[in-house]
């Protein structure tokens, strides 16, 4: 039996003179060892994207986190920021493929970026800096700092009693988590159901709350050492068996 395939987009980068569809190893690593799936990663052709083809071949999608925003004008807002990164071709095509993904019942996992993206294709919105807004703390990284510093733990979540995740956890009411964002949910997109808070408020995951499949979002990043987390290799392992599921009965 194969393994179950699970897309994963690629980001548009200029490196030298030339454009790239990137995808970051940690997140490619996470579907092969943490949720013992097949990635396959998926160029930012918006538009041009056969959406059909590619979910007619997918067991799963995750959805990846990226230095890029998702492009504020998607959710009836004016950048606040112009010189922060963003990447239009992403947007363009993952959010109708988020769409389809959900409507046919393929397993979904996103994180940062992709956190953001779902709820905004879903009709959410953004805080466009999240550290601007009252009585919200400061969720970006310290760029200065190593890669260790900047994904060691940061602050708690706390998890909704009952809640997907929480099941996921063996029933954990809150755990710690790194952050490295700068956006945020401002509203949750009418089908979301929250799953986790930081202490300031800022909802950190949700679920889609009547999929017919997995659907589950993080604002953290669980793929960094994933084998080193307990919480991330259960997020991971959940995530792998609703692909396989999917897979037997598609």
């Amino acid at each position: 039996m194969r393994r179950p395939i699970v897309l994963v987009p690629a980001c548009v980068n200029q490196i030298g003179a030339h454009p790239y569809h990137t995808a970051q190893l940690k997140y490619v690593a996470a579907v092969a060892d943490g949720a013992h799936c097949a990635p396959l990663i998926i160029p930012a052709l918006g538009a041009a994207t056969d959406i059909e083809a590619l979910l007619a071949v997918a067991d799963g999608v995750m959805l990846t986190g990226s230095p890029s925003n998702v492009h504020a004008g998607l959710y009836g807002e004016a950048l606040l920021d112009p010189s922060l990164p963003l990447d239009p071709a992403r947007d363009a095509t993952m959010l109708p493929l988020i769409r389809a993904a959900i409507q046919r019942g393929i397993p979904l996992l996103a994180i940062c970026r992709g956190f953001q993206e779902m709820n905004v294709a879903l009709g959410g919105t953004l805080h466009q800096a999240v550290h601007d807004v009252e009585g919200m703390a400061d969720h970006r990284e310290k760029k200065e700092h190593t890669l260790e510093r900047q994904y060691a733990p940061a602050h708690r979540v706390l998890l909704e009693p009952g809640g997907r995740l929480a099941q996921i956890l063996g029933g954990a009411t809150g755990i710690m988590v790194n952050s490295l964002h700068g956006q945020g949910i401002n509203r949750l997109a009418p089908t979301l159901a929250v799953e986790a808070r930081a202490d300031d408020g800022l909802v950190e995951a949700y679920r889609v709350e009547d999929a017919i499949g997995f659907t589950l979002a993080v604002q953290w990043h669980p793929e960094w050492r994933l084998s080193e987390n307990p919480d991330s290799i259960k997020l991971f392992s959940a995530f792998g068996e609703a692909c396989t599921e999917y897979q037997h009965h598609r």
